[in-house]
């Protein structure tokens, strides 16, 4: 057993566990951070399979650009806020 497959092996575990956490999390900003994640992990299996630009890709153009953007869009909305649905009377 080498570190490539020690490295592969948690960054498959980090990946499935992020993967699930966000679709069990009640938190719509939490759940944007899992995804985020979940991309990192997916951009070290492609430095695993020695694709380095499409590693690059990942980590600048997805998780940077586009998750801010979603981050920064889910903070303006105010979606991170329990809302009282309970009627006064």
């Amino acid at each position: 057993m080498n570190l490539e497959t020690v490295i592969f092996g948690g960054m498959f575990v980090l990946a499935l566990g992020s993967s699930l956490a966000m679709l069990f999390a009640r938190n719509a900003v939490h759940t944007a951070l899992f995804l985020v994640m979940t991309q990192l992990a997916l951009a070290l299996a492609f430095l695993l399979q020695g694709a380095f630009f499409i590693a690059a890709i990942q980590i600048i153009l997805y998780a940077g650009a586009i998750m801010v953007l979603f981050l920064f869009v889910i903070m303006l909305l105010g979606v991170d806020r329990t809302e009282n649905l309970r009627v006064e009377p």
